[in-house]
């Protein structure tokens, strides 16, 4: 994976009275960071279920899976807001004794905490968001 990232330190005049602010404020952050799209990087999740983690910043991540007809990502929940997007490819969701068929160019969003699960019912394409990041996703 090729990462470019830009870096920029800022100075605030008036406040070094606080030396714990001014220390902040000196700290490197990065303010941009871009990935070229290739076929490497991708991992095994669970079977029939890959991820290639795209970008992340200090408060979000953009994940790219590929899902294999047939794969079960069974029910769970976890602390993170999650937003999806189908790019190919069909899903059964099961969201709290809900369930809903999601086709391309469908989306969805689970808050923190939610319990769901997914059916693939076709190979599919899925770029989702986590936020917080997801540490367990990181490269």
């Amino acid at each position: 994976m090729l990462v470019f990232r830009f870096w920029k330190y800022e100075k605030v005049e008036g406040i070094a009275a606080d030396p714990v602010v001014l220390t902040m404020l000196y700290e490197e952050r990065r303010t941009a960071m871009f990935t070229r799209c290739d076929e490497r990087n991708y991992r095994e999740m669970l079977p029939g279920v890959e991820l290639k983690t795209l970008t992340h910043g200090e408060a979000m991540l953009l994940g790219e899976f590929r899902l294999k007809k047939g794969a079960v990502i069974p029910s769970h929940s976890h602390p993170h807001e999650q937003i999806g997007y189908l790019v190919s490819g069909r899903l059964r969701f099961n969201s709290e004794g809900e369930t809903y068929e999601a086709g391309p160019g469908d989306g969805w969003c689970f808050t923190g905490n939610c319990e769901h699960g997914v059916e693939v019912l076709e190979d599919s394409l899925v770029v989702e968001v986590f936020s917080p990041v997801r540490e367990d996703y990181l490269p």
